[in-house]
């Protein structure tokens, strides 16, 4: 997506715990909106091939999870990790990660990120359809800043990393402070 665009409206299906219910599973749906998540505030988002992957758990979502205070000394409201999972994996990934401050949105039917441009075939690792690697800041819904891995293109080879890293887009952000500053 080009800065300046504004994120496509969609709902997604949310699982969320509610101490009220009885039993081993108190949770319900619950469906949020993009404007739930981005309206009024800004953000970071990454997106990610998938839940529980190598590169996925090993270094973007952590590298963002350790990084929170910095970008939050940035202006940056909230972190909001998206992939093409159900709200099911989403959240056990989010448990297994012990995320304080990365949330989890979970794009179970893609639709988010067929409408910004980012849905792929993973079909050569057995996947299907996935998110390519990309981050964005955003800023009340519209994208103020993005940052796309390399090579966009179904059943890629590789697992481009590093435009999307926390690294990177916390420079953006560094840089656009001196900017202003100056």
């Amino acid at each position: 997506m080009l800065p300046g665009s504004r994120l496509p409206q969609v709902t997604f299906k949310t699982r969320v715990r509610d101490d009220s219910l009885e039993g081993p599973n108190p949770f319900r749906w619950q469906d949020m909106t993009t404007d739930d998540y981005f309206a009024g505030r800004r953000v970071v988002l990454f997106s990610l091939p998938g839940a529980f992957t190598p590169t996925c758990s090993t270094y973007h979502l952590p590298g963002f999870e350790n990084g929170y205070a910095d970008f939050a000394e940035h202006g940056i409201d909230a972190i909001y990790c998206m992939s093409v999972n159900d709200s099911f994996v989403m959240n056990k990934w989010a448990e297994a990660q012990a995320l304080e401050n990365v949330q989890v949105i979970p794009d179970g039917s893609g639709e988010f990120t067929r409408r910004v441009g980012m849905l792929v075939r993973k079909d050569n690792l057995g996947f299907g359809l996935r998110s390519w690697r990309y981050a964005a800041i955003v800023d009340d819904g519209v994208v103020e800043a993005w940052f796309e891995e390399p090579g966009l293109e179904d059943n890629h080879g590789d697992d481009p990393y590093g435009v999307s890293s926390p690294e990177n887009v916390m420079a953006w952000l560094q840089e656009q402070a001196r900017g202003a500053a100056a």
